[in-house]
């Protein structure tokens, strides 16, 4: 019996939530007796494996093969049902990205087990895993518990602190996937990268986003959004209707239908704070709302809130912070 996590990567590299499910499967996996073990597929996945030892796996089980190159779901769910396998595993966790949360619901369907998505925590209750996750557009927050023997849930990122990077003292065991290009159904004919150079919104610490208070002059409000994340080493986030209306688009939409965050520090320029809205965002740490309405919503939600013009406040922003930031 052990909790195995699947650590996602792209290009080489581990996407950085992976590493805080695994330190949370820790900390469940010592509450539960068991051990906490990783999961790496791809090709050439030495390094990976390694820096899974460095953040505390007890074993990491690596599908390395050329077919498992670029993600594909099919032979992917073969590595982790191997993995599985291997690991006498009765909880799976994945983070909540869109490949993650693919992974997640495939596994579960196939093996029988019980799924929460998107959670935001995970516990140990009565010796078994109960999760959280927010429903209603972030209103409640319901409790899942798992009947099945296997336990999937996809976790949301930041919803745990990143674990310490020690030596490791784990051991890496290869999987004999098996498989070849031949027996793959899905092809990959083109692989082109749409966000190169661009912070990542789910993995950001600083997020700023503009909202239908740009609409006087949209490119001109946007890039003094832009301009405050460049000096704050930011990601740039938008509200749904400024997507909509066509200002921007969609990879940067926060909220019930774009992506869910949980930055340090989160600057709502223009956002009227819709409930919607409020889904995606509602729990990072800090919130600062810029908005000429005293009556928006966000302002009911923020930790500081400005009542003035976005186009008068962001360029001061700016100007200030590159004055202490150097």
């Amino acid at each position: 019996m052990s909790i195995l996590v699947w650590i996602e990567q792209n290009d080489g590299a581990a996407v950085s939530s992976c590493w805080e499910v695994l330190g949370r499967a820790q900390t469940l996996a010592a509450e539960m007796g068991t051990s906490a073990a990783a999961l790496v597929i791809g090709e050439n996945v030495d390094a990976i494996a390694q820096e899974a030892l460095g953040y505390g796996a007890a074993t990491v089980y690596t599908a390395s093969s050329p077919a498992l190159a670029q993600y594909r779901l099919q032979p992917y769910a073969v590595a982790v049902a191997q993995a599985l396998d291997a690991a006498g595993a009765t909880v799976f966790l994945t983070n909540a990205t869109l490949r993650g949360g693919v992974l997640a619901a495939t596994v579960a369907c196939s093996r029988g087990g019980g799924i929460a998505a998107n959670v935001s925590d995970l516990r140990v209750e009565g010796g078994r895993l109960t999760a959280t996750r927010a429903v209603y557009s972030g209103n409640i927050l319901a409790d899942i518990t798992f009947a099945s023997e296997l336990a999937v849930a996809s976790v949301r990122p930041r919803s745990f602190p990143m674990p310490e990077v020690g030596a490791g003292s784990g051991t890496v065991q290869p999987l004999s996937a098996g498989l070849d290009e031949a027996s793959i159904r899905e092809k990959i004919t083109d692989f082109r990268a749409a966000d190169t150079g661009e912070i990542s919104l789910t993995d950001a610490k600083i997020i700023v986003s503009g909202g239908r208070g740009v609409a006087a002059d949209p490119a001109k409000g946007f890039a003094l959004v832009g301009a405050l994340t460049d000096v704050l080493g930011a990601a740039m986030g938008a509200s749904r209707a400024a997507v909509d209306a066509g200002f921007i688009p969609y990879k940067h939409q926060v909220g019930q239908t774009g992506k869910t965050v949980k930055p340090d520090l989160y600057i709502a320029a223009g956002i009227s704070g819709a409930i919607q809205h409020l889904a995606g965002m509602g729990n990072s740490k800090v919130i600062v709302a810029v908005n000429k309405d005293r009556e928006a919503p966000i302002f009911e939600k923020a930790t500081y809130g400005i009542v003035d013009d976005l186009f008068a406040v962001l360029p001061a922003l700016t100007e200030e912070f590159k004055k202490r930031l150097g």
